[in-house]
């Protein structure tokens, strides 16, 4: 990998990462916060949060797509969901830690192997 590709490669895992941090808020931090509310509220609420997910997804999304298919960009973002995810359930939700989440994290990351050897 050249520099340009590991400058891209960055720029797109920093913008994915932080686009997935409020995704994940928007899909679920409903779930603890407005508990209470009517569902519209929430969705309401989670696509005022989902415009700024978009804002750093798109951008993320054509960066890569300069040097990584659209195979590699998928896969990246998922494994990258599944970092953000964890420690949202973890440490936002107060769930419990499973052994499940290690396990599924194997799976990703064989499907990184995958999709990104040469």
């Amino acid at each position: 990998m050249n520099r340009l590709q590991c400058i891209v490669m960055a720029k797109t895992v920093v913008l994915l990462a932080a686009s997935n941090l409020f995704m994940t808020f928007a899909w679920y931090g409903h779930l603890k916060n407005m508990a209470g509310k009517a569902w519209f509220i929430a969705a309401i609420a989670s696509w005022l949060i989902a415009f700024f997910e978009y804002m750093l997804q798109v951008p993320a999304n054509r960066i890569g797509y300069s040097c990584l298919t659209l195979s590699q960009l998928k896969i990246l973002q998922e494994a990258i969901s599944l970092t953000v995810f964890v420690p949202f359930v973890v440490l936002y939700m107060r769930q419990p830690l499973k052994l499940d989440y290690l396990y599924a994290a194997l799976c990703i990351i064989g499907a990184v192997y995958f999709m990104f050897r040469s």
